[in-house]
């Protein structure tokens, strides 16, 4: 179990609703605030005792939430320090084994513990960006978080890809997924996701099936169908779900 989720469990919290970010923090000795900021989505200072948290009041309520967490875990890994923490800090799967690394695994671990998050994960029957966002506003979570965490359970043939116009930002897979479905660094021009990206295309409504050698070149990926379901994030970016067929399973 992980230190975050060591507090929760500590505090008798057994239902997502009960994760109240702010309350944590004032246990912790950490009041949090929230106004403009410039330039960063959170920072913290204080001492070994106190500090305070401040949260860029401009983003949206779940970027603010991640912020918190993310923050807690400065508090908890690097007390003392004064961290500044941007958008590209924050809730990125790319970051290097770094304070904000640590902070991000913390954030997640106590927004989305799993001993609250694999039991809802469980009863998920058919896995779509509807079905991940429903999850999502159970823990008040953003879907790329709720995704990235169901990647991990190993519930699912599942992939999460990460795309800017100009290249793969980052994938993460299912563990049990075979080592030789790894995705091609560009989009194929047929796929919804391209079209999302490059074409202004809208989301679609359910995910789509497209042939797996479009997103895979390993020999006889043209054998093989995957379902594909994209939406957009900031900064010109999208993040695609891939269902891959069970013999992708390992």
């Amino acid at each position: 179990m992980t230190a975050a989720e060591s507090l929760l469990q500590d505090l008798g919290i057994d239902d997502p609703r009960e994760i109240d970010l702010e309350a944590i923090a004032w246990h912790l000795g950490a009041l949090v605030k929230r106004r403009p900021l410039d330039g960063c989505e959170a920072l913290i200072i204080g001492n070994q005792r106190k500090a305070v948290i401040s949260v860029n009041s401009r983003s949206i309520p779940t970027r603010q939430r991640f912020s918190i967490a993310h923050e807690i875990g400065h508090w908890h890994h690097h007390r003392g320090r004064m961290l500044f923490c941007s958008g590209r800090d924050i809730d990125n799967p790319t970051s290097p084994l770094s304070p904000e690394k640590q902070a991000d695994d913390f954030a997640s671990d106590l927004i989305l513990p799993n001993y609250l998050f694999f039991p809802f994960a469980r009863k998920v029957k058919k896995l779509n960006l509807k079905t991940g966002r429903d999850l999502a506003d159970q823990f008040e979570a953003s879907l790329t978080a709720t995704l990235s965490k169901l990647v991990l359970t190993d519930y699912f043939p599942i992939m999460i890809i990460c795309h800017s116009q100009t290249s793969r930002k980052w994938f993460r897979r299912a563990p049990s997924i075979k080592n030789f479905w790894f995705p091609k660094e560009d989009l194929d021009a047929e796929s919804p996701a391209f079209d999302l990206l490059f074409r202004g295309g809208r989301e679609d409504a359910i995910p789509r099936k497209i042939g797996a050698d479009a997103w895979f070149d390993f020999r006889g990926a043209d054998r093989y169908e995957v379902q594909e379901q994209s939406f957009s994030l900031p900064n010109n970016e999208i993040l695609t779900l891939l269902i891959l067929p069970e013999d992708a399973i390992g």
